[in-house]
């Protein structure tokens, strides 16, 4: 008999809705056992990132040739622009509607960073290198080799290129939906998501509204410039979408996401760039939603909020989110220099930021990575080279 096989988006959706629904009966020993293997799995992927990145950005990069920096700055540029845009449209909306959604701060000293269950034991898998070092690299190696020809690097690269693909299709991708499952099995279970939303409810309808349009503006965007309809565009970007909403890492989702965007019609050299770039660089739904959270606790506060104040922490968090791991909730990490730094915050602001970030990561990385799909569209649009 023909073996049937269940497309990946739907194993996703079943893994999401056992986890929620299992985590409220499940014993916290079985939980333990799935914190156990997604605690290894995180490991591993955290060990595999860097060479995700060098495997497919330096050969990518090396292929396109004597154009590979114009194309890294232009993707570059774009990923900025979009990430900076996300967080002065979210400061616009938050002026307009936070001070009527938000009645009294009752209750919010006592939200604290949550404690997930703990695994029976650790296996520490450090990586050969941290994800910046393999992106510059990326870029030495790849600049350097389209630039000089080096025709034995280039072959070693493509053909480590390969070995990368084939450990992705072979191991991470068959074992995400068991990987996402454990994830909201153990969130369920723990009633840290519950606890945490319930405080900022009104504001996390205004963040999900804002991810929507930003996703609709993105595509929009890339539909315009490649004369295709955007929303088929970007309902070819749902597996990724919800792949991301499972592990909250985009690095973790990009296998899912280079599929997709190749099936979208991007060359598969600029999608091999593209992708893996985007995922440390655009963070149009982080940046999003830190701003929305911080917005709220300074109105809350009654600390400054005005609009070159938010300016300038909107343009440095973009930057400092690029040295940001490959994690779930290494956003807001790398986000609270400028949270203390420019905007006053003190250590119970930074433990509620923390909190509010981590209970809603995977929603703002799902924007990140879907919308690396658009920004993938349209520097192919202006990159590829023409057919003879």
């Amino acid at each position: 008999m023909k073996k049937i096989r269940i497309p990946l988006l739907p194993r996703i959706i079943i893994a999401i809705a056992l986890g929620v629904l299992l985590g409220k009966f499940m014993p916290e020993s079985i939980v333990r056992i799935f914190a156990t293997f997604n605690d290894i799995f995180g490991q591993f992927l955290g060990f595999l990132i860097p060479l995700i990145i060098i495997g497919l950005v330096t050969p990518a990069i090396a292929e396109i040739g004597k154009g590979a920096g114009k194309l890294l700055i232009a993707t570059a540029a774009l990923a900025y622009f979009d990430t900076v845009l996300a967080g002065l449209l979210t400061y616009g909306t938050g002026r307009a509607l936070f001070p009527g959604l938000i009645e009294s701060a009752a209750g919010l000293e006592a939200v604290s960073k949550p404690e997930s269950l703990q695994p029976y034991f650790s296996i520490q898998i450090p990586a050969a290198i941290d994800v910046m070092g393999a992106l510059v690299l990326s870029f030495i190696l790849g600049i350097c080799i389209a630039q000089g020809g080096a025709p034995t690097m280039k072959k070693f690269f493509a053909e480590f290129r390969d070995i990368i693909s084939l450990v992705i299709a072979k191991t991470i991708v068959p074992l995400l939906p068991l990987y996402i499952f454990g994830i909201f099995l153990s969130m369920t279970m723990s009633g840290q998501v519950w606890h945490i939303l319930s405080v900022f409810a009104m504001i996390i309808v205004v963040i999900f509204a804002l991810h929507i349009f930003v996703l609709l503006y993105e595509f929009a965007a890339a539909g315009l410039l490649t004369h295709r309809n955007p929303l088929r565009l970007l309902a070819r970007m749902m597996p990724a979408y919800f792949t991301a909403l499972g592990t909250a890492s985009s690095a973790a989702t990009i296998p899912v996401t280079l599929k997709q965007t190749k099936e979208n019609g991007v060359s598969d050299e600029i999608a091999a760039f593209t992708i893996p770039l985007c995922s440390t660089i655009h963070m149009s739904g982080s940046t999003l939603k830190i701003t929305a959270c911080a917005l709220t606790i300074c109105m809350i506060q009654n600390m400054p909020y005005d609009f070159p104040l938010f300016l300038n922490f909107i343009l440095m968090l973009g930057i400092c989110m690029v040295a940001a791991p490959g994690v779930p909730g290494g956003s807001i990490m790398a986000a609270l220099a400028p949270l203390s730094s420019i905007l006053g915050f003190g250590a119970e602001a930074q433990a509620l930021m923390i909190a509010l970030y981590i209970a809603m990561d995977s929603f703002g990385t799902a924007c990140n990575v879907t919308g690396d799909g658009a920004i993938a569209l349209i520097v192919d649009k202006w990159f590829r080279k023409k057919e003879a």
